[in-house]
């Protein structure tokens, strides 16, 4: 059933109005939809309508609400990842992988091995969060995560906005998620930093910066793996031992 982000302010007793470009040249024209059909729709307020169009015109779609219940499509802890962007398309994978696996937001992170120059990076904000919007949309997520604009590890790790922070560091770590889990387990409503770094890895510099703020370096494994499939490894391990944790 196709997947749309709305307003609540739409919504008027058991009738919805959609009235906005995006969604109208979505549904009616790239769908074309037509009376009768389900859509999904889904609010800011992550209430999730399962609905069915009575009305299309040239100007709005009329959908009548079958059914609203509060979206379970989310994550139990807030997942932050900082990283350093890849080339076209590796970038574009990690953008959308991280959406798909329930990331709150990534940092698009300048590193000395970085594989991007710090100006064109800016000129990508844009363009990945639109790939955002549009994984959230596929995988029906409740929200559409951030993309923040261009950091240093410096000013990330001195920001003091997460509960824990950790960074994969091949080659120069031992602990794996599973003992990170086990000594500084994550609650619920947790913000969970996590970093990961360019193809030629992290410099002594900045290795130097995670030991100066006391960052767990951690290793998925005695595998090198590229950093795009770091990514998705790294947040479905952290993801699969939070839910997972205790229970053995």
């Amino acid at each position: 059933m196709p997947h749309f982000f709305i307003s609540s302010s739409s919504r008027n007793d058991n009738k919805i109005i959609i009235s906005d470009n995006e969604n109208y040249n979505h549904i009616a024209r790239s769908l074309r939809a037509r009376r009768g059909e389900k859509l999904l729709l889904i609010d800011e307020k992550q209430i999730q309508y399962e609905t069915i169009i009575t009305n299309i015109d040239k100007h709005k779609i009329e959908v009548e609400i079958e059914k609203s219940y509060k979206s379970e499509r989310d994550l139990k802890f807030n997942l932050y990842l900082a990283q350093s962007p890849l080339r076209s398309d590796a970038q574009n994978f990690v953008i959308e992988k991280a959406t798909e696996l329930g990331v709150r937001g990534i940092f698009p992170v300048v590193t000395d091995n970085c594989a991007l120059n710090t100006s064109i990076i800016g000129k990508k904000i844009e363009k990945w969060q639109k790939i955002m919007y549009e994984a959230s949309k596929q995988c029906e997520r409740a929200i559409v995560p951030d993309c923040f604009e261009k950091t240093t590890l410096d000013a990330i790790l001195n920001s003091k906005k997460f509960d824990k922070i950790i960074a994969f560091c091949e080659r120069n770590a031992d602990l794996t998620v599973r003992d990170f889990f086990n000594q500084t387990p994550v609650n619920e409503g947790d913000s969970l930093l996590v970093i990961i770094g360019p193809e030629g890895g992290f410099s002594p510099q900045e290795f130097s910066l995670f030991d100066k703020y006391k960052i767990p370096k951690l290793t998925l494994g005695n595998l090198i793996l590229k950093a795009e499939t770091a990514v998705t490894v790294a947040l479905g391990n952290i993801i699969y031992e939070f839910e997972n944790h205790g229970k053995n």
